[in-house]
């Protein structure tokens, strides 16, 4: 079973004072975190995004600063944000290389994330870095042709107002279940009205289903 159905991706963030000895703890929580959404793919980029970030915070603005982490999901891509309470100093990308034994922080980033930036808010900064996932919709699941085009039917049923659109959340999954619901009861009327046995097509389409899932359940 993929993980990722089990439960849904929410924002999450974790206050701390930034110290050279809270990074491997932020790394360990970060990896749990992104085994339960199903990401594991990406939890060696994530944690030295984070280690970098966290580490650029201490050096450049001192041990003990106040510090938020927060991590959340933007359309299909992990987004990390770490928030300190100073404005003036703000990251930089140098030319140090990243055998470099300073300046090379947001190097890192740069070579590691797909884009990164700093936001400077009314008494704090954020600065933030994204990565992308082999996620296929921001509902959050992965997988081939067939998960696409029922995607794209949903998508169809949210013009109708059925699935509001990026909604999030349980809500937002349990309109999409009634959706796909509707969208097969659907199938069957059009089965029915041309004339079609819309029992056994259901219990062909069953049958494909579960030879499919066994063999996606047997290479994982």
């Amino acid at each position: 079973m993929d993980c990722t159905t089990c439960m849904p991706r929410k924002p999450w963030d974790l206050h701390f004072l930034a110290e050279p000895e809270e990074v491997a703890g932020l790394r360990r929580v970060l990896r749990i975190h992104l085994g339960l959404w199903g990401l594991d793919e990406l939890i060696d980029a994530a944690q030295l995004c984070v280690s970098e970030l966290v580490s650029n915070v201490i050096t450049h603005i001192g041990p003990g600063t106040p510090t938020t982490l927060a991590v959340s999901m933007k359309d299909t891509r992990l987004r990390i944000e770490v928030y300190d309470p100073d404005t003036r100093a703000l990251p930089t990308l140098l030319n140090q290389g990243v055998n470099s034994e300073s300046g090379r922080g947001m190097e890192l980033i740069t070579c590691t994330a797909d884009r990164w930036g700093v936001q400077l808010l009314a008494d704090r900064k954020m600065t933030w870095c994204e990565l992308s996932t082999t996620l296929t919709s921001p509902y959050g699941h992965r997988g081939g042709p067939r998960i696409t085009r029922a995607e794209e039917v949903l998508d169809l049923y949210s013009e109708r107002k059925l699935v509001p659109a990026g909604k999030p959340g349980r809500l937002g999954a349990a309109l999409a279940e009634e959706a796909a619901i509707g969208a097969i009861a659907d199938l069957l009327h059009w089965l029915r009205a041309h004339g079609r046995d819309a029992d056994e097509a259901l219990d062909r389409a069953q049958m494909h289903f579960e030879a499919e899932a066994g063999v996606v359940g047997g290479s994982m």
